[in-house]
């Protein structure tokens, strides 16, 4: 209860009020339901200061230590109060503080705390002086009475439409603290409804410490109705345990909550970073790939917290993307604020905090692959393609990266992986380089002519197989100082090339010559050094992108921008049909047929790298035409 003395006075703002509270209500929030988290942030403090200034001073608590925040409803009048029994504001320090824009009571009252003790000073947040004029987006006038602690008789009504004058005046008030009543707009009576307000208390202010209560009305078996006080948060920041003390089924339970995903994960990590800044980790990776990355526009980024009190629900700038599918809190003590709990300053902290949750990340990848392999490989199988993304992108981790990766290969069963350290661990001490070779799938490149010569050779080749990792493996081109090498470009390491007699070379010049030029889609026809069995292949040049690079282009509709690059026709020299059509060449060099026989061999050769040739009906009458005279 209240009583008006008559010291009234109307007072105006210290700053373009007018001019600042429509940027502050117009475009410093992303959504309305803000108002509700700061003003209980704003009570929050309100309680942590007075607890702290009574361990000197306890006569400040003048028996009042049920620590609660209130919510109260008045339909009939169309107001919203939140009220707090602690620290209050008395005529001057309400003049002070709420008379002026980002003039933060909270920061005042950090500055004294300098020389406290860490342990004795009370975990603060938000600053006071903005977070309040949100209440301005819902309501059309905002009414503050308030008594500070240790004046039993003093407080101040302070009232504003926000329109740059406020009314303040002395009141007598009987209990310490503070009351912010919002006289809502007519569109806004949805925050006087039970179940909006229970919702957006749970989403932004579920795991403040002190409870925040509301009555509501309920009814017994006979239909009588009382009114009982409801606790509306949790206050159960599972982070801020000690990970000892939480069970298995806490932390998959709260992963439920917060992943959209009804499995357990693959892994939690919970740890507390300390040093210079301090901050609480809960993370959890999935095992498997998360609901919201099939559907829809993804929203990435880990739950930011300040003091148990959510600032962003996607965090994106404590993520790399290629994380994106692990989901989690981190909670900040200290974490440096913009004007508006939404906008992070750049602060060097945000980096150092990013650095930090990447490598434990990684760290507890690493761990999963060595120790629960079977369960790594699930999660590989369905997350790995977006882990492969930090290869390109993470220059620091790009290593650590590389031996998280999986692949199959030419001697790996379907379905089984090798990693890049089993991969050299298995070369022949001839070898130098890391072999792979980018396709569709397995069963299409386990008959490739390009593995031919490796066969022979007994040296594995890796099989990339996933549409990324040609995007990948610009950003991993060397492995523990091997060199990754792919077979379908550019000369092949090793000393074939030097094994083939000049004269055997010096026999195909001319044909090779012809072919060139009755073939105009080849950048040269050479003799091959890497198919045993297969009579051609066509080679893209060192550096030059591969055909299946050029079909991935082409069905994400970028073909116009890139236009098909030239490959070399490589033809083996020891092949029947080649050294047949080397001599009718030889009989006769105008005989139409060594134009068409090169013409069916760039044709295989296409189809063998897995690209469509640009007219099947005249490769089908080419064969025809065979045919007939082998049947004739």
């Amino acid at each position: 209860m209240t009583t008006a003395t008559p010291s009234a006075e109307k007072l105006e703002f210290k700053t373009e009020l007018k001019q600042l509270l429509h940027i502050i209500t117009h475009s410093l929030y992303s959504n309305k339901e803000i108002f509700l988290r700061e003003l209980i942030s704003n009570a929050s403090d309100a309680i942590n200061k007075i607890k702290f200034n009574s361990l000197q001073h306890e006569e400040l608590l003048e028996n009042n230590k049920d620590w609660k925040i209130k919510i109260s409803v008045d339909d009939k009048n169309r107001t919203l109060t939140v009220s707090d029994n602690g620290i209050g504001m008395s005529r001057d320090s309400a003049i002070e503080n709420l008379g002026t824009i980002a003039k933060s009571g909270t920061r005042a009252f950090l500055e004294g705390l300098k020389n406290a003790a860490n342990q004795e000073r009370p975990e603060l947040i938000g600053q006071f002086g903005v977070g309040f004029y949100s209440a301005f987006m819902v309501a059309d006038r905002v009414t503050v009475i308030s008594r500070p602690a240790g004046d039993p008789k003093q407080g101040v009504k302070w009232e504003s439409d926000g329109q740059g004058e406020y009314l303040v005046e002395t009141i007598e008030k009987a209990d310490r603290g503070t009351d912010v009543i919002l006289h809502l707009k007519e569109d806004e009576k949805e925050f006087l409804q039970p179940y909006t307000l229970r919702q957006t208390i749970k989403k932004f202010s579920d795991f403040i410490e002190h409870p925040v209560v509301m009555d509501v009305e309920k009814e017994d078996d006979k239909q009588n109705k009382t009114i009982t006080e409801e606790t509306l948060n949790s206050r159960k920041a599972i982070w801020l345990r000690n990970k000892s003390e939480v069970t298995a089924e806490e932390y998959n339970a709260f992963y439920k909550q917060i992943g959209m995903d009804a499995t357990d994960p693959a892994r939690v990590i919970h740890y507390t970073a300390e040093g210079a800044n301090e901050f609480r980790v809960l993370l959890f990776i999935p095992a498997h790939k998360p609901f919201d990355m099939y559907w829809g526009e993804q929203k990435t980024g880990l739950r930011l917290y300040v003091q148990r009190v959510l600032i962003m629900d996607h965090c994106e700038a404590l993520l790399p993307p290629y994380l994106r599918f692990v989901r989690g809190v981190v909670d900040s003590s200290d974490l440096p604020l913009n004007i508006s709990r939404e906008l992070l300053q750049q602060n060097p902290l945000l980096d150092r905090m990013q650095k930090n949750i990447v490598k434990s990340i990684l760290g507890a990848l690493e761990d999963m692959k060595a120790n629960e392999y079977d369960k790594y490989v699930s999660f590989f199988k369905e997350l790995g393609s977006v882990l492969k993304e930090g290869v390109g992108r993470d220059w620091t981790n790009r290593q650590k990266l590389a031996e998280l990766l999986l692949f199959e290969s030419m001697k790996t069963e379907a379905g089984k992986f090798i990693t890049l350290e089993q991969y050299v661990g298995d070369m022949p001490l001839d070898q130098k380089d890391i072999y792979y070779l980018a396709g569709e799938s397995r069963e299409h490149l386990e008959h490739s002519p390009y593995l031919e010569t490796f066969r022979a050779r007994g040296q594995d080749v890796l099989f990339m197989t996933d549409p990324v990792d040609e995007f990948m493996l610009p950003g991993l081109t060397e492995y523990r100082s091997k060199k990754l090498h792919a077979i379908d470009r550019g000369e092949l390491p090793g000393d074939d090339a030097a094994k083939t007699p000049p004269e055997t070379n010096e026999s195909y010049k001319k044909l090779f010559e012809s072919l060139k030029t009755s073939i105009p889609e080849v950048a040269d026809v050479r003799l091959s050094h890497r198919l045993k069995e297969s009579a051609a292949c066509l080679v893209a040049d060192e550096g030059a992108m591969s055909a299946h690079l050029e079909r991935l282009m082409q069905r994400m509709g970028r073909n116009e921008e890139m236009p098909p690059s030239k490959r070399v026709l490589e033809l083996n020299g020891e092949h029947p049909v080649v050294v047949a059509m080397r001599q009718l060449f030889e009989k006769s060099p105008d005989d139409p047929r060594v134009a068409d026989f090169g013409r069916l061999l760039y044709d295989e050769a296409v189809i063998a790298e897995g690209s469509k040739i640009k007219d099947p009906v005249a490769f089908a009458r080419r064969v025809n035409e065979l045919l007939i005279k082998a049947l004739s």
